[in-house]
Protein backbone atom coordinates (compact mmCIF):
# COMPACT_ATOMS: atom_id res chain seq x y z
CA UNK A 1 0.00 0.00 0.00
CA UNK A 2 1.08 3.56 -0.59
CA UNK A 3 2.75 5.23 2.39
CA UNK A 4 0.57 8.28 1.73
CA UNK A 5 -2.79 6.51 2.01
CA UNK A 6 -5.30 8.33 4.20
CA UNK A 7 -7.30 6.74 6.98
CA UNK A 8 -10.73 6.74 5.35
CA UNK A 9 -12.91 4.55 3.15
CA UNK A 10 -15.23 6.25 0.68
CA UNK A 11 -17.93 5.49 -1.83
CA UNK A 12 -18.37 6.87 -5.31
CA UNK A 13 -21.51 8.13 -6.98
CA UNK A 14 -22.11 5.78 -9.90
CA UNK A 15 -21.00 3.00 -12.20
CA UNK A 16 -17.80 4.72 -13.36
CA UNK A 17 -15.51 7.32 -11.83
CA UNK A 18 -16.26 10.88 -12.81
CA UNK A 19 -13.31 13.09 -13.70
CA UNK A 20 -13.75 14.93 -10.41
CA UNK A 21 -13.83 11.68 -8.43
CA UNK A 22 -10.69 10.42 -10.14
CA UNK A 23 -8.84 13.63 -9.30
CA UNK A 24 -10.04 13.41 -5.71
CA UNK A 25 -8.88 9.81 -5.37
CA UNK A 26 -5.51 10.59 -6.95
CA UNK A 27 -4.98 13.54 -4.60
CA UNK A 28 -6.30 12.05 -1.34
CA UNK A 29 -5.53 8.31 -1.73
CA UNK A 30 -8.15 6.81 0.60
CA UNK A 31 -7.43 3.46 2.22
CA UNK A 32 -10.36 1.76 0.51
CA UNK A 33 -13.60 1.89 -1.47
CA UNK A 34 -17.08 0.73 -0.43
CA UNK A 35 -19.62 -0.31 -3.04
CA UNK A 36 -23.41 0.04 -3.05
CA UNK A 37 -26.18 -0.96 -5.46
CA UNK A 38 -25.67 2.32 -7.34
CA UNK A 39 -22.18 1.09 -8.28
CA UNK A 40 -23.15 -2.37 -9.52
CA UNK A 41 -24.39 -3.19 -13.01
CA UNK A 42 -22.60 -6.20 -14.51
CA UNK A 43 -19.38 -8.10 -13.82
CA UNK A 44 -17.32 -6.27 -16.44
CA UNK A 45 -18.45 -2.89 -15.11
CA UNK A 46 -17.73 -3.84 -11.47
CA UNK A 47 -14.27 -5.15 -12.29
CA UNK A 48 -13.64 -1.99 -14.29
CA UNK A 49 -14.72 0.28 -11.45
CA UNK A 50 -12.54 -1.60 -8.96
CA UNK A 51 -9.57 -1.40 -11.32
CA UNK A 52 -10.14 2.31 -11.90
CA UNK A 53 -10.23 2.96 -8.15
CA UNK A 54 -7.05 1.00 -7.54
CA UNK A 55 -5.32 2.82 -10.40
CA UNK A 56 -6.40 6.21 -9.08
CA UNK A 57 -5.11 5.58 -5.56
CA UNK A 58 -1.93 4.00 -6.85
CA UNK A 59 -2.34 0.56 -5.28
CA UNK A 60 -3.39 -2.67 -6.93
CA UNK A 61 -4.12 -4.02 -3.41
CA UNK A 62 -6.44 -1.25 -2.19
CA UNK A 63 -9.30 -3.00 -0.35
CA UNK A 64 -12.85 -2.88 -1.68
CA UNK A 65 -15.67 -3.30 0.86
CA UNK A 66 -19.34 -4.14 0.55
CA UNK A 67 -22.30 -4.97 2.82
CA UNK A 68 -23.36 -8.41 1.61
CA UNK A 69 -25.09 -10.03 4.56
CA UNK A 70 -28.03 -11.71 2.86
CA UNK A 71 -31.66 -10.88 3.54
CA UNK A 72 -32.48 -7.18 3.35
CA UNK A 73 -28.85 -6.07 3.41
CA UNK A 74 -27.51 -7.44 0.16
CA UNK A 75 -26.01 -5.02 -2.37
CA UNK A 76 -25.39 -7.63 -5.07
CA UNK A 77 -28.68 -9.16 -6.20
CA UNK A 78 -29.67 -11.44 -9.10
CA UNK A 79 -28.39 -11.82 -11.71
CA UNK A 80 -25.10 -10.65 -10.14
CA UNK A 81 -25.49 -12.96 -7.15
CA UNK A 82 -28.15 -15.25 -5.69
CA UNK A 83 -30.39 -14.11 -2.86
CA UNK A 84 -29.02 -15.35 0.45
CA UNK A 85 -31.01 -15.75 3.68
CA UNK A 86 -30.78 -13.30 6.57
CA UNK A 87 -28.79 -14.24 9.65
CA UNK A 88 -31.90 -15.33 11.53
CA UNK A 89 -32.41 -18.31 9.19
CA UNK A 90 -29.06 -19.77 10.24
CA UNK A 91 -30.11 -19.30 13.84
CA UNK A 92 -33.30 -21.26 13.25
CA UNK A 93 -31.34 -24.14 11.78
CA UNK A 94 -28.83 -23.93 14.64
CA UNK A 95 -31.62 -24.21 17.22
CA UNK A 96 -32.70 -27.52 15.69
CA UNK A 97 -29.20 -28.83 14.94
CA UNK A 98 -26.14 -26.78 15.97
CA UNK A 99 -23.78 -28.64 13.65
CA UNK A 100 -26.03 -28.03 10.64
CA UNK A 101 -26.49 -24.41 11.65
CA UNK A 102 -22.76 -23.78 11.81
CA UNK A 103 -22.21 -25.55 8.49
CA UNK A 104 -24.97 -23.53 6.83
CA UNK A 105 -23.52 -20.25 8.11
CA UNK A 106 -20.03 -21.24 6.95
CA UNK A 107 -21.22 -22.28 3.49
CA UNK A 108 -23.48 -19.25 3.07
CA UNK A 109 -20.59 -16.91 3.83
CA UNK A 110 -18.16 -18.93 1.71
CA UNK A 111 -20.51 -18.77 -1.27
CA UNK A 112 -21.04 -15.03 -0.78
CA UNK A 113 -17.28 -14.59 -0.59
CA UNK A 114 -16.80 -16.47 -3.83
CA UNK A 115 -19.30 -14.20 -5.55
CA UNK A 116 -17.47 -11.14 -4.24
CA UNK A 117 -13.91 -12.31 -4.85
CA UNK A 118 -14.71 -13.01 -8.49
CA UNK A 119 -15.66 -9.34 -8.85
CA UNK A 120 -12.52 -7.95 -7.21
CA UNK A 121 -14.27 -7.19 -3.88
CA UNK A 122 -11.99 -8.02 -0.96
CA UNK A 123 -13.92 -7.27 2.28
CA UNK A 124 -17.45 -7.97 3.47
CA UNK A 125 -19.02 -6.17 6.44
CA UNK A 126 -20.15 -9.45 7.99
CA UNK A 127 -20.79 -11.13 10.44
CA UNK A 128 -23.39 -9.16 12.37
CA UNK A 129 -22.72 -9.90 16.06
CA UNK A 130 -25.52 -7.76 17.49
CA UNK A 131 -27.92 -9.51 19.89
CA UNK A 132 -31.43 -8.03 19.72
CA UNK A 133 -33.72 -7.69 22.71
CA UNK A 134 -37.49 -7.38 22.88
CA UNK A 135 -38.66 -3.86 22.15
CA UNK A 136 -35.55 -2.79 20.23
CA UNK A 137 -35.79 -1.06 16.87
CA UNK A 138 -35.91 -3.56 13.99
CA UNK A 139 -32.94 -1.99 12.16
CA UNK A 140 -31.08 -5.15 13.24
CA UNK A 141 -34.01 -7.56 13.51
CA UNK A 142 -33.54 -10.67 11.40
CA UNK A 143 -30.05 -9.55 10.38
CA UNK A 144 -28.99 -11.03 13.73
CA UNK A 145 -28.37 -14.76 14.06
CA UNK A 146 -30.56 -14.91 17.12
CA UNK A 147 -31.29 -13.51 20.57
CA UNK A 148 -28.89 -15.81 22.41
CA UNK A 149 -25.31 -14.54 22.70
CA UNK A 150 -23.81 -18.03 22.40
CA UNK A 151 -25.76 -18.71 19.20
CA UNK A 152 -24.66 -15.40 17.72
CA UNK A 153 -21.02 -16.07 18.62
CA UNK A 154 -21.05 -19.59 17.16
CA UNK A 155 -22.68 -18.57 13.88
CA UNK A 156 -20.64 -15.39 13.63
CA UNK A 157 -17.47 -17.46 13.92
CA UNK A 158 -18.68 -19.85 11.23
CA UNK A 159 -19.55 -16.99 8.87
CA UNK A 160 -16.20 -15.26 9.42
CA UNK A 161 -14.39 -18.52 8.68
CA UNK A 162 -16.46 -18.94 5.52
CA UNK A 163 -15.45 -15.50 4.27
CA UNK A 164 -11.79 -16.03 5.11
CA UNK A 165 -11.77 -19.42 3.38
CA UNK A 166 -12.33 -17.52 0.12
CA UNK A 167 -9.72 -14.89 0.94
CA UNK A 168 -12.19 -12.19 2.00
CA UNK A 169 -11.68 -9.90 4.98
CA UNK A 170 -14.58 -10.15 7.47
CA UNK A 171 -15.64 -6.99 9.33
CA UNK A 172 -17.59 -7.74 12.53
CA UNK A 173 -20.33 -5.27 13.41
CA UNK A 174 -21.52 -3.24 15.25
CA UNK A 175 -19.09 -3.28 18.17
CA UNK A 176 -19.85 -3.20 21.14
CA UNK A 177 -23.46 -4.10 20.18
CA UNK A 178 -26.43 -2.53 18.36
CA UNK A 179 -29.03 -5.08 19.40
CA UNK A 180 -30.69 -2.86 22.02
CA UNK A 181 -30.80 0.23 19.80
CA UNK A 182 -33.99 2.22 20.16
CA UNK A 183 -33.70 3.92 16.76
CA UNK A 184 -32.28 3.40 13.28
CA UNK A 185 -28.87 5.07 13.43
CA UNK A 186 -29.18 5.93 9.74
CA UNK A 187 -31.85 8.41 10.83
CA UNK A 188 -31.23 9.33 14.47
CA UNK A 189 -29.01 8.52 17.44
CA UNK A 190 -30.05 5.38 19.38
CA UNK A 191 -29.70 5.38 23.17
CA UNK A 192 -29.26 2.24 25.26
CA UNK A 193 -29.98 2.52 28.98
CA UNK A 194 -29.06 -1.03 30.01
CA UNK A 195 -26.68 -1.46 32.93
CA UNK A 196 -23.06 -2.30 32.33
CA UNK A 197 -23.73 -5.71 33.90
CA UNK A 198 -26.54 -6.44 31.43
CA UNK A 199 -24.42 -5.30 28.50
CA UNK A 200 -21.54 -7.50 29.66
CA UNK A 201 -23.82 -10.52 30.02
CA UNK A 202 -25.88 -10.15 26.82
CA UNK A 203 -24.41 -7.73 24.28
CA UNK A 204 -20.65 -8.08 24.65
CA UNK A 205 -20.09 -11.88 24.59
CA UNK A 206 -20.11 -12.39 20.78
CA UNK A 207 -17.61 -9.55 20.32
CA UNK A 208 -15.41 -10.91 23.11
CA UNK A 209 -15.57 -14.41 21.61
CA UNK A 210 -14.55 -13.12 18.17
CA UNK A 211 -12.06 -10.48 19.36
CA UNK A 212 -9.29 -12.24 17.44
CA UNK A 213 -10.88 -11.38 14.09
CA UNK A 214 -9.04 -8.81 11.97
CA UNK A 215 -11.52 -5.93 11.59
CA UNK A 216 -14.60 -4.41 13.23
CA UNK A 217 -17.11 -1.62 12.65
CA UNK A 218 -18.30 0.59 15.51
CA UNK A 219 -21.87 1.28 16.61
CA UNK A 220 -23.33 4.78 16.41
CA UNK A 221 -25.08 4.15 19.75
CA UNK A 222 -25.00 5.92 23.12
CA UNK A 223 -24.73 3.56 26.09
CA UNK A 224 -25.64 5.62 29.12
CA UNK A 225 -23.90 3.21 31.52
CA UNK A 226 -20.63 3.49 29.58
CA UNK A 227 -20.51 7.07 28.28
CA UNK A 228 -23.74 9.09 28.52
CA UNK A 229 -22.38 11.90 26.36
CA UNK A 230 -20.93 10.16 23.31
CA UNK A 231 -21.84 7.43 20.84
CA UNK A 232 -19.38 4.53 20.85
CA UNK A 233 -17.86 5.67 17.55
CA UNK A 234 -16.69 8.94 19.12
CA UNK A 235 -16.16 7.78 22.71
CA UNK A 236 -12.58 7.52 23.96
CA UNK A 237 -13.87 5.74 27.04
CA UNK A 238 -15.77 3.05 25.14
CA UNK A 239 -13.04 2.40 22.60
CA UNK A 240 -10.25 2.25 25.18
CA UNK A 241 -12.02 0.63 28.14
CA UNK A 242 -14.59 -1.59 26.42
CA UNK A 243 -13.61 -2.37 22.82
CA UNK A 244 -9.84 -2.51 23.28
CA UNK A 245 -9.98 -3.35 27.00
CA UNK A 246 -12.83 -5.51 28.24
CA UNK A 247 -13.59 -7.10 24.88
CA UNK A 248 -9.93 -7.47 23.94
CA UNK A 249 -10.33 -6.46 20.30
CA UNK A 250 -6.93 -5.58 18.85
CA UNK A 251 -7.77 -5.48 15.15
CA UNK A 252 -8.53 -2.74 12.66
CA UNK A 253 -11.36 -0.50 13.92
CA UNK A 254 -13.45 1.40 11.39
CA UNK A 255 -16.37 3.67 12.07
CA UNK A 256 -19.86 3.03 10.84
CA UNK A 257 -20.89 5.43 8.08
CA UNK A 258 -20.15 9.01 9.17
CA UNK A 259 -22.84 10.35 6.83
CA UNK A 260 -25.57 8.71 8.93
CA UNK A 261 -27.75 11.08 10.90
CA UNK A 262 -26.88 9.50 14.26
CA UNK A 263 -23.75 11.63 14.58
CA UNK A 264 -24.14 15.35 15.14
CA UNK A 265 -21.93 18.22 14.06
CA UNK A 266 -20.28 18.87 10.72
CA UNK A 267 -18.60 16.14 8.71
CA UNK A 268 -15.26 17.56 9.79
CA UNK A 269 -16.25 17.49 13.46
CA UNK A 270 -17.53 13.93 13.20
CA UNK A 271 -14.27 12.69 11.68
CA UNK A 272 -12.07 14.60 14.08
CA UNK A 273 -14.05 13.13 16.98
CA UNK A 274 -13.85 9.52 15.81
CA UNK A 275 -10.10 9.68 15.25
CA UNK A 276 -9.58 11.38 18.60
CA UNK A 277 -11.63 8.60 20.21
CA UNK A 278 -9.39 5.89 18.77
CA UNK A 279 -10.94 4.70 15.51
CA UNK A 280 -8.40 3.70 12.88
CA UNK A 281 -10.54 4.51 9.83
CA UNK A 282 -13.48 6.75 8.95
CA UNK A 283 -16.14 5.24 6.70
CA UNK A 284 -18.12 7.54 4.38
CA UNK A 285 -20.65 5.85 2.13
CA UNK A 286 -22.99 8.14 0.20
CA UNK A 287 -20.63 9.23 -2.59
CA UNK A 288 -21.25 12.97 -2.04
CA UNK A 289 -17.99 14.50 -3.24
CA UNK A 290 -18.24 17.67 -1.12
CA UNK A 291 -18.70 15.56 2.02
CA UNK A 292 -15.87 13.27 0.91
CA UNK A 293 -13.54 16.25 0.64
CA UNK A 294 -14.36 17.20 4.23
CA UNK A 295 -13.73 13.62 5.38
CA UNK A 296 -10.42 13.52 3.55
CA UNK A 297 -9.31 16.84 5.03
CA UNK A 298 -10.05 15.59 8.56
CA UNK A 299 -8.45 12.16 8.06
CA UNK A 300 -4.79 11.61 8.97
CA UNK A 301 -2.33 9.61 6.96
CA UNK A 302 -2.65 5.97 8.01
CA UNK A 303 0.46 5.18 10.01
CA UNK A 304 1.75 3.82 13.30
CA UNK A 305 -0.36 1.27 15.17
CA UNK A 306 -3.37 1.85 12.92
CA UNK A 307 -1.36 1.03 9.81
CA UNK A 308 0.06 -2.06 11.47
CA UNK A 309 -3.47 -3.25 12.23
CA UNK A 310 -4.51 -2.52 8.63
CA UNK A 311 -1.54 -4.44 7.26
CA UNK A 312 -2.34 -7.45 9.46
CA UNK A 313 -5.96 -7.43 8.29
CA UNK A 314 -5.08 -7.16 4.61
CA UNK A 315 -2.55 -9.99 4.86
CA UNK A 316 -5.56 -12.34 4.95
CA UNK A 317 -6.95 -11.12 1.63
CA UNK A 318 -6.66 -13.44 -1.35
CA UNK A 319 -5.86 -16.65 0.55
CA UNK A 320 -8.52 -18.79 -1.12
CA UNK A 321 -9.00 -22.43 -0.11
CA UNK A 322 -9.92 -24.50 -3.16
CA UNK A 323 -13.26 -26.27 -3.12
CA UNK A 324 -16.11 -27.45 -5.34
CA UNK A 325 -18.49 -24.47 -5.67
CA UNK A 326 -21.26 -26.48 -7.33
CA UNK A 327 -21.19 -29.18 -4.66
CA UNK A 328 -20.99 -26.61 -1.86
CA UNK A 329 -23.95 -24.67 -3.26
CA UNK A 330 -25.95 -27.89 -3.55
CA UNK A 331 -25.11 -28.76 0.08
CA UNK A 332 -26.07 -25.24 1.16
CA UNK A 333 -29.42 -25.43 -0.60
CA UNK A 334 -30.10 -28.81 1.01
CA UNK A 335 -29.34 -27.38 4.46
CA UNK A 336 -31.66 -24.46 3.76
CA UNK A 337 -34.42 -26.83 2.65
CA UNK A 338 -33.95 -28.98 5.75
CA UNK A 339 -34.18 -25.86 7.87
CA UNK A 340 -37.56 -25.05 6.34
CA UNK A 341 -39.02 -28.43 7.28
Amino acid sequence: MSVSEKAFICGVSGLVLSDAERRFLEDERPFGLILFARNLSDPEQILGLVAAFCDAVGSADAPVFIDQEGGRVQRLKPPLAPIYPPGRRYGEIFEADPEKGRRAAFLGARLIAGDLADLGITADCLPVLDVPVAGAHDVIGDRAYGTNPETVAALGRAAAEGLMSEGLLPVIKHIPGHGRGTADSHLSLPTVEASREDLAAHDFPPFRALADLPAAMTAHVVYTALDPDNAATVSKRIIAEIIRGELGFSGLLMSDDVSMKALGGTMTERCEALFAAGCDLALHCNGDLDEMRAVAAASPVLDGAAKARADRALALVGRRVAGDPAAERAEFMELMADGMA
